[in-house]
């Protein structure tokens, strides 16, 4: 849906809208969208600046980077950005880290669900993990470690890195 800056009336305009996105637009690989992502935007023109007020809701389903189990993972995120208009692009030399909320649109206009699934995949962590305290997966068995503690021991090293490790021993 691409929003026609000159068509913007003086009052804004209010963008209320379910958006079908394929799972291959996501940042994380690994996930997909349980239900369509629901956005609600109020979109104003001051000038030659378009300010965009957005909110987003999502359900998604990530595989957990620890433990390898998948889980939901639920998006209530707002935003703001700002618009400016494609030749006004000199001042992008001179823009501060602050500023990086700041876009530029061209003369077709703005396209709006390039900014929601752009401001969606800002949502998601880099590493998506089922809990903040996941434990993960014991390394030489491979048990779910939430569901309780292995007889492994941890202790044991790799017999192929002992050569390395005495290389490093002997170094310091």
């Amino acid at each position: 849906m691409i929003i026609d800056v000159e068509r913007i009336p003086s009052d804004g305009l209010t963008v209320v809208k379910d958006f079908e996105f394929p799972a291959e637009d996501l940042v994380e690989e690994n996930g997909f969208f349980l239900e369509p992502v629901h956005a609600e935007a109020e979109i104003y023109k001051t000038g030659e600046e378009v300010l965009v007020k957005g909110k987003i809701i999502a359900r998604l389903r990530f595989v957990c980077c620890r433990c390898l189990t998948p889980f939901e993972f639920s998006v209530d995120s707002d935003f703001n950005l700002v618009f400016f208009p494609e030749e006004m692009d000199v001042i992008k030399e001179q823009l501060e880290e602050e500023d990086m909320d700041k876009l530029f649109y061209d003369q077709s206009g703005i396209d709006i669900d390039g900014v929601i699934l752009e401001q969606l995949n800002l949502t998601i962590p880099l590493r998506p993990l089922c809990a903040p305290d996941c434990q993960g997966i014991c390394p030489v068995c491979g048990k779910l470690l939430k569901k309780g503690s292995c007889s492994c021991t941890s202790g044991e090293t790799d017999h192929r890195l002992e050569k390395l490790k005495t290389f490093l021993r002997d170094k310091s």
